[in-house]
């Protein structure tokens, strides 16, 4: 049955469960879930060992700021994979996902793929990237190989500007590398909710040692008052001729993305490099 209920608020509220289109769960859809997890496998999801609460900033808005649950699972000692969520609820949106990878693997990326990237080091020196219900000194050795890593981020639900579904293209995000970006209130609440004291970690973690060698690309062009963000665009399907191929399909952006590394763009996001950007 359709939803009378709006996309989007059209506003800066951040969307709530009650927002989402469509009809409550029934019992008869519970029933058919639990029948099914007692003999389906969930492989994939019973890899994840750990969750990671830190906060992310839109790359073309860098005043757009929210909070993030990574769930993440180890593909390798230097890969890992994590679906993003806006809380540790059981009504938590899955609202994007990122991939980390070391050092090493982030210097054998080309220059063009690298600026998609941002480092961890500082969002883990500074106390806000940590592990819910793990004691900070239990966290410490997990944290000196996450100072060295660097993170691709995509969001695909803009909840913080209101809407009820994912809508829109993907939005690359970014970490926080610097002190005075992240608006206050923000890690404020996450330390009351959770009862941690990011201060504490950030003078347990000084003497972690950040990449020896690779350079936060998306931190410096954000240095230089510049963003990059996401643009669909119609292409021409392989083995069609001219523009009337009746609109974008999975192989045109398929291929657009090889072609366009992505589709990323440059945005201005202020006129002074140097001046505090969002907060």
């Amino acid at each position: 049955m359709a939803s009378d209920k709006p996309l989007s608020t059209g506003g800066t509220a951040a969307s709530g469960l009650s927002d989402v289109p469509g009809e409550a769960k029934t019992m008869t859809t519970r029933v058919m879930e639990t029948g099914a997890s007692t003999v389906q496998q969930f492989r994939p999801i019973r890899q994840i060992g750990q969750h990671l609460c830190a906060f992310h900033y839109y790359a073309s808005d860098m005043s757009r700021q929210v909070e993030a649950h990574h769930y993440c699972s180890h593909v390798n000692e230097d890969v890992h994979q994590c679906l993003v969520y806006d809380s540790d609820q059981p009504s938590a949106r899955l609202i994007g996902v990122e991939f980390i990878v070391s050092e090493e693997v982030f210097l054998t990326l080309p220059e063009a793929e690298q600026r998609m990237w941002h480092a961890h080091e500082y969002e883990v020196k500074s106390g806000l990237l940590f592990m819910p219900g793990l004691p900070a000194i239990a966290e410490q050795p997990i944290m000196a190989k996450l100072v060295k890593t660097f993170g691709k981020t995509w969001h695909f639900w803009q909840f913080d500007r209101g809407d009820a579904l994912p809508l829109g293209v993907p939005q690359l995000m970014g970490a926080f590398f610097a002190d005075g970006q992240l608006k206050p209130e923000l890690p404020r609440a996450v330390e009351q909710r959770y009862g941690v004291q990011m201060e504490e970690r950030r003078k347990m973690r000084a003497d972690l040692k950040g990449p020896e060698r690779a350079v936060d690309q998306l931190a410096e062009q954000i240095k230089r008052g510049m963003g990059l963000e996401t643009e669909l665009k119609e292409c021409a399907l392989p083995g069609k001729e001219g523009p009337g191929v009746g609109g974008v399909g999975v192989a045109g952006m398929a291929a657009a993305g090889k072609e366009h590394v992505g589709q990323v763009g440059r945005k201005t996001t202020g006129s002074d490099p140097t001046a505090r950007i969002g907060g």
